[in-house]
């Protein structure tokens, strides 16, 4: 795939959540200079700095990363031999700490927020409410430590993709710039299943889906449709497929209440909640659940859809187009015929699909992190020792994978039980140490990857921060109330629709809506004066 090119509620005073609105585009940048194991150890000294960095005392470095920690000690064992290098080198050791899924949006505001000195943490500008975040003061600047202390990663990252990292003037994050990736959104259905329901062409709206959906529920009494968790906002999604609207990197918690009118507007602010196609969402959605496509208590369902999918229970599933790749030679194996399939929430219209921000993925250091230097030596070693990087990344040869023929296999008697590791590492990939996977669905790029790139745009707001200040208050109570009715009316479940949207719209109002709207519109103003003089 073409690497894009880069541009890129429960405590009142601490910060906006933000729901699982659909992200799209193709990342990615120009690779650095290759490199391999025998990387000299980062931050020991940088080019005008005659001073090698002060190592002597032992230090443990915290890594903040989302995700559910690992249960079967294999990570364990990871960390352990990355630790042993890492104490070699730069006489550290990292610490793990992971923010879980459940309520995952308030733990890691709340974890910020707290005071806890935080060394190294996962951001993102267009789902971790990174700019709010760095507002409220949450990064350590590094434009004086990332020279001297992570001197490969501050030479290898061009100067625009640092322009794309800074808040106020100053660097607060290390952009996941050359990690080339899909994230756009869309439904996972089986296409075994749709052929049998006369579905022969990929669905390409919401309207296919729910023939599908229906097809499941006529003839397949022992699987719902779409075991669904009401925690998955899918209203970004109905956007991207019924309007020409674009995602902004400002948050409104469980569900987008602004957004960019179209790319040909893109300075122009717009709200698809004050749309009829928000009604027309609200219709459907209570259509779908009087049919019976998911859970009548899908309010509190708490299922692993995946894993639902796989054992053959559901007909759907939800996420982007990276897990789909995986997930289709998963279900290969686990449902034999099953040809899973995916319908990106851009295809129905192609007008809006955007390359994916450079900052989707990356690194900050905490504010009050008491080894910033030796946090950035190790997040240097980490993205560009090749031999650490393969150890976070993939786990340890032999045990977790091999490479034969140029892609990684699981090893002879792996066990996914037993063997299996993550580390949830979405900081500071890079393509220069990649290793293919056979896990990866060899058709992706001939697929997706190339309707994709048809239709894709370059990514518009990677130098737009919004600014909360003026209209902090407000923003907090719209979150606030798409945190309260965003659920109900996503899954049919706030009765008649047209009621329940016209009450949502009022509390929106109420809440400061037009305020915001207008603060909204001043600051693109500004930002289109910026980038077009």
């Amino acid at each position: 795939m073409e690497k894009g090119k880069k541009l890129s509620a429960l405590l009142l005073a601490i910060a906006l959540l933000f729901g699982l609105a659909a992200c799209s585009g193709s990342g990615g940048g120009n690779a650095g200079t290759e490199s391999t194991g025998g990387t000299k150890p980062a931050g020991t000294s940088s080019e005008g700095n005659d001073q090698a960095a002060d190592t002597s005392k032992f230090v443990k470095i915290s890594y903040v990363v989302l995700g559910d920690k690992p249960k079967n000690g294999q990570f364990e064992k990871v960390l352990a031999e990355v630790n042993k290098r890492m104490k070699e080198k730069i006489n550290a050791e990292l610490e793990w700490k992971w923010v879980e899924w459940a309520d995952w949006q308030t733990k890691y505001n709340l974890l910020l927020a707290s005071g806890e000195p935080i060394d190294l943490i996962t951001i993102g500008t267009d789902w971790l409410d990174t700019w709010g975040n760095a507002q409220r003061g949450a990064f350590k600047p590094l434009d004086e430590l990332l020279p001297k202390y992570a001197p490969q990663t501050w030479k290898e990252i061009p100067e625009e993709d640092w322009a794309e990292s800074k808040y106020k003037g100053q660097i607060v994050l290390i952009p996941e710039n050359d990690y080339t990736q899909w994230v756009n959104h869309g439904f996972f259905y089986r296409g075994d299943w749709a052929k049998e329901a006369g579905i022969t062409e990929p669905i390409k709206d919401w309207e296919g889906i729910g023939k599908y959906l229906q097809f499941i529920k006529d003839t397949k009494p022992d699987v719902i449709p779409w075991d669904a968790v009401a925690s998955t906002s899918i209203w970004g999604g109905f956007v991207q497929s019924y309007t020409d609207m674009l995602e902004l990197p400002m948050s409104t918690g469980y569900l987008p209440v602004f957004a960019a009118k179209s790319y040909d507007e893109k300075y122009t602010a717009a709200s698809p909640v004050f749309e009829d196609t928000f009604v027309k969402f609200a219709e459907m959605m209570k259509e779908w659940a009087d049919k019976g496509y998911w859970r009548e208590d899908v309010l509190n369902n708490k299922n692993d859809t995946r894993a639902s999918l796989r054992a053959g229970l559901t007909g759907m599933d939800q996420h982007h187009t990276q897990t789909f790749s995986g997930l289709r030679v998963t279900m290969d194996r686990d449902q034999p015929g099953s040809e899973l399939q995916m319908f990106p929430f851009a295809r129905t219209r192609g007008n809006n699909l955007l390359e994916l921000s450079i900052t989707h993925g990356g690194t900050s250091v905490g504010a009050r992190s008491k080894n910033p230097e030796r946090a950035l030596m190790a997040y240097d070693l980490i993205r560009n020792d090749e031999e650490i990087y393969h150890l976070i990344n993939y786990g340890i040869e032999g045990v977790q994978y091999e490479v034969k023929d140029g892609k990684r296999v699981q090893p002879e008697g792996y066990d996914e039980t037993r063997d299996s590791f993550y580390s949830n590492f979405w900081g500071g990939r890079v393509d220069k140490f990649e290793i293919p996977s056979v896990n990866t669905w060899d058709q992706i790029e001939e697929t997706l990857y190339a309707e994709y790139d048809k239709i894709k745009k370059p990514y518009p707001y990677g130098q737009f921060v919004f600014d909360k200040t003026p209209v902090e208050a407000e923003l907090t109570a719209i979150t606030q109330v798409t945190g309260e009715m965003g659920p109900a009316i996503t899954y049919g479940k706030a009765g008649d629709p047209a009621k329940a949207v016209e009450e949502f719209r009022n509390k929106l109002k109420t809440a400061g809506y037009e305020k915001v709207l207008a603060e909204l519109q001043r600051q693109l103003d500004e930002f289109k004066a910026l980038m077009e003089g």
